[in-house]
């Protein structure tokens, strides 16, 4: 009998890969469902990185390998992204080009772990931080992050013999799913926290300039000596319009980037040249467009959350990423609100509980939806919730 490696059968699906091919088949019966669980920003990159594609695909010479470690201009493009924003210099030992933020994620613990090692990650969490642990053969293990403390990890609660043990810590701040955002001084009680464990700090943070009421999310490489034990993802795909492109990078400890570089040798080749073109050019053109795009969000998000209140739901206002996280009725599990939802009223969000114990009771919304559609879907959410 032909079988699978183990860790192909021990390796749960993807929670919205099942979703998906539910909702296809819900569209395919003639059901009008309104996807608002994926992360997927519905507004098109500017007209001008969209030429700049169009034109680098009609060169004959920009269909080879984009090399494994970038181009020199889209690599110069990010450290003076990393400089602009945030103040921080790069060298090009400090950076690497990702296929979108996702696969650097996944492959840095390819690169990081070996089987036995640990990797502490937040519950609530980004799925792939718990599941990519599995592929290296790893393992897991949480660290709350509970509303009572908005959603901030307390690094005196993780059991010192455990950090001794652990390789890799995880935060995700602005936050997915919350929408909690992270302060400089947490950041710093992180990077002292990895520092005095010998714990490499991966933060995933592909929402930063997806941000609200003019809050400025800071990077973790700003904190002094953070590149000592730190290594940041970012993306261009919220960012920039630009998710199914498959464009982001990986700055910060010379070591860790060195170590997923090698590891991307063995799984790719590189981004393809025109995608790097465009991509060079919307980190370093002009950036005005992105605060007209976030009020867009913005709009979405007060209309969502004025909705929402008026329904009886719980729920804080987030200053930056593309969701609302807010309290499922009472007497309902995530899952079965989610359910209900999508059988009841042909909307599709995404369930809490997917992201750990702590996000039990919880339910996440996407703003990245065109705001006429978002208001059908607020009707037929108050009318099943009045129902």
């Amino acid at each position: 009998m032909l079988r699978p490696a183990k860790r192909a059968e021990n390796l749960p699906e993807l929670f919205f890969a099942t979703l998906h091919q539910k909702v296809a088949a819900l569209r395919a019966e003639g059901a009008d469902v309104i996807s608002l669980d994926a992360g997927s920003p519905d507004m098109p990159p500017t007209p001008e990185l969209i030429d700049i594609l169009k034109h680098s695909a009609d060169d004959p010479t920009k269909h080879s390998y984009g090399g494994y470690a970038g181009q020199p201009h889209l690599r110069r493009a990010i450290a003076d992204y990393y400089g602009r924003r945030f103040g921080v210099e790069l060298d090009d030992a400090e950076l690497l080009p990702l296929i979108g933020s996702k696969e650097g994620l996944v492959n840095m613990h390819l690169a990081w772990l070996d089987p036995g090692d640990l990797s502490l990650i937040p519950d609530p969490c980004y799925p792939s931080c718990y599941f990519a642990p599995l592929l290296a053969g790893a393992t897991s293990e949480r660290f709350d992050l509970l509303p009572a403390r908005g959603w901030q990890p307390d690094f005196a609660a993780i059991p010192a013999e455990r950090a001794r043990t652990a390789r890799m810590l995880w935060l995700n701040y602005p936050n997915n799913p919350t929408g909690a955002t992270a302060s400089l001084d947490m950041l710093a009680e992180a990077v002292d926290f990895c520092r005095r464990y010998e714990i490499l700090l991966c933060h995933d943070a592909p929402y930063v300039d997806v941000t609200f009421d003019g809050y400025v999310a800071p990077s973790v490489l700003q904190i002094p000596g953070a590149k000592e034990v730190a290594i940041e993802f970012n993306s261009l795909s919220k960012t920039y319009n630009m998710a199914g492109w498959r464009v982001g990078m990986a700055a910060g400890n010379k070591v860790a980037v060195k170590a997923l570089a090698t590891v991307k040798t063995q799984i790719d080749s590189g981004i393809g040249r025109p995608i790097q073109d465009m991509a060079a050019a919307a980190l370093s053109g002009d950036q005005s467009w992105l605060a007209e795009r976030n009020a867009v969000y913005q709009e979405r998000r007060d209309l969502v959350l004025a909705a929402l209140r008026q329904m009886g739901f719980q729920v804080d206002t987030p200053k930056a990423g593309l969701y609302l996280w807010f309290r499922v009725p009472e007497g309902m599990t995530s899952l079965e609100f989610h359910t209900h939802l999508l059988e009841k009223a042909h909307i599709s969000l995404t369930p809490g509980h997917i992201y750990g114990k702590n996000g039990e009771g919880y339910i996440r919304l996407s703003l990245a939806v065109e705001t006429g559609r978002l208001r059908e879907a607020l009707g037929r959410l108050e009318r099943v919730a009045k129902g």
